[in-house]
């Protein structure tokens, strides 16, 4: 692709972002589940017409990676917004003042992919062997998803938040969607600061797992950059979306343990055998799907809530 290609690509793709998080999320603005549930299907439609327009453009093997690459990750980010509906709970986030956590960070985990996209491309053209470490290391990942569950998300034993207690002067009470509040001459940050630094720190955890597994996939730059982004892009729709179907998709973490897994042993093999890209999709399409029907089949009985007394102490 020419250089104009990657102005005019990323020029569309902050312009889109500017609109959905800036524009349509302004005001604290709370979508209503049925908007969300549109909005995110538009974002997946958009995603096909540019799977479409690769097919056309490059060639159908691209198309297929793109599609294979943007469904593994969309699925990753969907378990990292589900870490960012149990960090707002966690914290009691009021949910118009939800719009400017997730704005940034939105933000961040895009400049978060890229740079590790960038490092990754590069470790894996210049020293090949360490795709057998990433294989390792995604198989030990889904190994310990596998055998997680929702109780072992504590946030109170976040670092950055230990940190935070220790070191930063907080205030007690959220003051509206603002990070830092300035009060008898003196700089404090509020809780939804706090909040925000834990979300990064996720970001970061999360790309760690996302780019090993789409360099599984496809060592293509181009492949690997945009599959990622369009994952990226209608977040802030998606958690409007699942914060209405948190309890319907319980089973997600399973499946997601089977696709990261599935990737590493694909990454540990890939010395001696080539599996195809569509077998490839075929394979997480459908764990993925099991998954999903096994939630809508067998419902979560009990709603798990986050009691009072589980609520952090953020003050300094």
């Amino acid at each position: 692709m020419s250089i104009w290609f990657w102005v005019i690509f990323n020029a569309v793709i902050l312009a889109l972002l500017f609109l959905d998080l800036a524009v349509w999320g302004r005001k604290g603005h709370i979508m209503p589940f049925k908007q969300a549930l549109i909005s995110s299907v538009w974002w997946v439609l958009l995603a096909g017409a540019f799977a479409f327009f690769v097919h056309l453009r490059m060639a159908p093997g691209k198309s297929l990676e793109f599609v294979t690459g943007y469904l593994v990750e969309e699925a990753l980010s969907v378990d990292n917004l589900f870490v960012f509906i149990l960090l707002f709970k966690y914290f009691k986030v009021p949910p118009e003042q939800e719009r400017a956590v997730l704005f940034w960070g939105i933000i961040g985990a895009l400049i978060m992919r890229g740079i590790f996209i960038v490092a990754g491309v590069a470790l894996v053209t210049r020293f090949h062997w360490i795709i057998y470490l990433f294989g390792v290391f995604l198989v030990y990942t889904g190994f310990k998803l596998l055998r997680a569950d929702d109780a072992q998300v504590d946030p109170s034993k976040n670092l950055v938040l230990k940190w935070s207690r220790k070191f930063l002067p907080v205030t007690q009470e959220y003051a509206g969607g603002r990070f830092f509040y300035r009060t008898g001459g003196r700089l404090f940050v509020t809780p939804l600061f706090i909040v925000l630094l834990i979300v990064e720190t996720t970001d970061v955890l999360f790309a760690t797992d996302s780019i090993p597994a789409i360099l599984a996939i496809s060592n293509d730059p181009f492949v690997v950059y945009t599959s990622n982004v369009f994952a990226i892009l209608g977040l802030r729709s998606l958690f409007f979306a699942l914060s209405g179907l948190m309890k319907l998709f319980h089973y997600l973490n399973y499946g997601l343990a089977v696709v990261l897994m599935f990737i590493g042993a694909k990454m540990l093999v890939s010395f001696r055998y080539h599996l195809p890209t569509w077998v490839a999709l075929l394979v997480i399409a459908t764990a993925l799907g099991i998954s999903v029907l096994a939630s809508l089949v067998f419902p979560q009985k009990e709603e798990e809530t986050v009691s009072s007394a589980d609520h952090p102490d953020v003050h300094s």
